[in-house]
């Protein structure tokens, strides 16, 4: 969901840096062939993303959930030349369309895909990290916040996604909505999480961007 009406919408991206050719052809090949391509990010997003990464110039980046990689070009645009990305999704089926488009970049020898439980994965990872993009299952937002935050480097960026949940966390809480529930208590726990400085943004479907002070 966007929370701005499409004609604004559509001067933001007219008036934004173009999406590069490659997520242009991936934006379309994830709207004709893959289930629910509401998930990409999408051109403003994507530019959102690529520009916190350039500004933080990071040198090792983690991303929890992958979908068809739009996301994951997006953010290593901004990597150090001898930087990685590391991206974990537990969707077998859209490994190989990710490589695709991942060895299309510039960036395809470093970006590293994990296949798998990100609650397993992030405990054997042996780096730290400068910026971290949650993206997956809502319900985990919490534990993987707690999962990442042993691999921070000071001042690291977490970016957390859908936070507003199409309206829902301000809605009345439907008594069986466990994932609102979660999602509102995360919204709740980054802002007062001491090791953090949080800003909530309107953007899309809500992405916050966490600052880790230590």
């Amino acid at each position: 969901m966007d929370f701005y009406d499409k004609e604004i919408l559509e001067y933001a991206e007219q008036h934004s840096q173009p999406e590069p050719e490659l997520l242009v052809k991936l934006n379309r090949e994830t709207n004709q062939k893959i289930m629910s391509p509401r998930m990409l990010s999408g051109h403003l997003q994507g530019r959102i993303l690529s520009m916190l990464s350039k500004l933080i110039n990071p040198k090792n980046i983690l991303e929890i959930g992958t979908y068809t990689g739009y996301s994951a070009l997006c953010l290593a645009e901004g990597l150090q030349e001898d930087g990685y990305l590391h991206t974990i999704d537990n969707n077998e089926e859209l490994y190989d369309f990710q490589r695709k488009y991942f060895d299309q970049s510039w960036y395809g020898g470093r970006i590293v895909q994990h296949l798998g439980n990100a609650l397993e994965v992030i405990p054997k990872l042996e780096v730290k990290f400068d910026l971290v993009f949650i993206d997956a299952d809502k319900e985990n937002y919490p534990n993987y916040l707690n999962a990442v935050i042993p691999k921070l480097n000071p001042g690291a960026l977490v970016l957390s996604d859908n936070v507003l949940w199409s309206r829902k966390v301000i809605s009345p809480l439907k008594p069986n909505d466990k994932v609102t529930k979660i999602l509102m208590e995360y919204n709740q726990m980054l802002n007062n999480h001491p090791k953090f400085e949080s800003v909530l943004l309107p953007i899309r479907d809500g992405i916050t961007l966490s600052r880790f002070i230590g």
